[in-house]
């Protein structure tokens, strides 16, 4: 289980050694400092969530370095120690940032007690700025469904590989569920009661991608006028969640896989490491030794991602599993829009089987939702799925590849949306790079 950092500033040695043994026993990883100026020096490579803070000091004294830390963390969660009865300088500790304040002599128990509500503060305060800053993917209530020999060996997987710490690769065609793939593992691991941060390697350019996931000092680069968490710092404790990887630009893949190997990051600008502890699940639609082959991604981060490996398997190979997945979005979306639908007519039931399903769970998911926003009835007909037309029996010999229905499906799309990527990408239900990509490996 992990622990919580937790700096701990005090000149009066025997107090602080005697708080730290006492703190260290009880899931803390304790940094000390004798001094402000050591304080400030040692936080940034650092980096807790909360830290204790001696009012009275010599030189820098608490309320400065109250100040100080909270412009290297914004998020920092500080309790001050104070003399019995100073009741004005824990109201000044208090104005300037302090989460609590607590008088001498130190009460252990209590002390404990506040750091717990302090590190508990400290994770939704993050949480907050993640939820505001991430845009994730979800399908429905995020749930996996299925009963297929393909989805059980998925979820089989999924249920090993949660309780170790091990990197994992999450593999499969776009709109299969990787992510929900990854924040299950999460969910089931002993860090989810920790952040579980996604980003999409592919949503941003080279210069950009870094800064997100490592940060930034202020005055790193024109536009940095302020410090900013990257995301491996936002999920310290917690899961990194690496979608896309397959697009991630070689230079960056470099930096990355030093990440991995040191546990260390380094924001922009900074001259300090961070040391951190951060569990990593990578996903791609990509088939990342092919890409090996042709230099565009680097063997030995393959390795070291690809330490247990779950391919989700596209909807052509689990189709008993398409009517589950449409009552549960069904189910869903007639909650969200406020609607009495009673199911499918056997007509749509077909139509959604037999259709080949290119953009997998997501594009499922898509149709759902504009049936129900079109259906006038208490059943799916038909008529709400247009573009599904339900086929006769299907023969070995006349079934397609399911890269040649998805290359279709993309052209068809391109041409009625005049080429306009962005727009196709939306209907498709997968982002704009990920279309621009598909674009290049079939040549349209």
């Amino acid at each position: 289980m992990p622990t919580t950092k937790l700096l701990l500033v005090d000149d009066e040695a025997a107090q602080r050694k005697m708080l730290a043994g006492y703190l260290s026993k009880h899931d803390f990883t304790v940094k000390e400092a004798g001094s402000g100026e050591e304080a400030v020096k040692l936080y940034p490579s650092f980096f807790s969530p909360v830290a204790v803070v001696d009012m009275k000091m010599p030189g820098m004294n608490g309320i400065e370095l109250i100040g100080r830390l909270r412009e290297i963390n914004p998020f920092v969660q500080i309790i001050v120690l104070t003399a019995f009865g100073s009741v004005e300088t824990a109201v000044e500790a208090m104005r300037v940032g302090a989460f609590h304040y607590q008088t001498k002599p130190v009460e252990l128990e209590e002390l404990l007690v506040n750091l717990r509500k302090a590190s508990e503060q400290h994770r939704l305060v993050v949480e907050h700025r993640v939820l505001n800053d991430t845009v994730t993917e979800r399908f429905g209530s995020g749930e996996i469904i299925g009963h297929s020999p393909a989805i059980t060996k998925a979820l089989e997987l999924i249920h090993l590989a949660a309780p170790g710490d091990t990197t994992v690769l999450v593999t499969g065609a776009s709109g299969t569920g990787k992510e929900l793939a990854a924040r299950a593992i999460h969910s089931l691991s002993p860090r989810k009661d920790g952040r579980f941060v996604a980003v999409n390697c592919a949503a941003m350019p080279e210069n950009l991608l870094e800064a997100e996931l490592f940060g930034h000092e202020k005055g790193a680069f024109t536009g940095a006028i302020r410090r900013k968490l990257g995301k491996f710092e936002l999920a310290d404790g917690g899961t990194i969640f690496l979608d896309e990887i397959g697009d991630m630009p070689t230079v960056m893949q470099a930096k990355l896989l030093r990440v991995l190997e040191e546990r260390q990051i380094e924001r922009l600008g900074a001259e300090d490491s961070v040391t951190l502890d951060v569990r990593v699940i990578a996903a791609t639609n990509r088939d990342l030794e092919k890409l090996i082959e042709a230099g565009d991604f680097r063997e030995d981060l393959y390795y070291r991602i690809n330490v247990v490996s779950i391919r989700m398997p596209t909807l052509a190979e689990h189709p008993g599993d398409i009517l589950l997945l449409a009552e549960k979005f069904l189910a869903d979306f007639c909650t969200k829009l406020g609607k009495t639908i009673s199911g499918f007519s056997p007509e749509a039931a077909g139509a959604l089987t037999q259709y080949q399903w290119p953009g997998n769970v997501r594009e499922l998911q898509n149709v759902i939702e504009r049936a129900v926003v079109l259906a006038r009835n208490d059943t799916i007909g038909i008529a709400e799925l247009p573009g599904l037309h339900p086929g006769g029996d299907i023969h070995v010999e006349t079934m397609e590849k399911l890269a040649d229905v998805e290359k279709a499906h993309i052209r068809r799309i391109l041409d009625q949306m005049g080429g306009n990527i962005g727009k196709s990408a939306e209907v498709l239900g997968i982002h704009r790079n990920t279309l621009r990509a598909k674009i290049k490996d079939y040549n349209l």
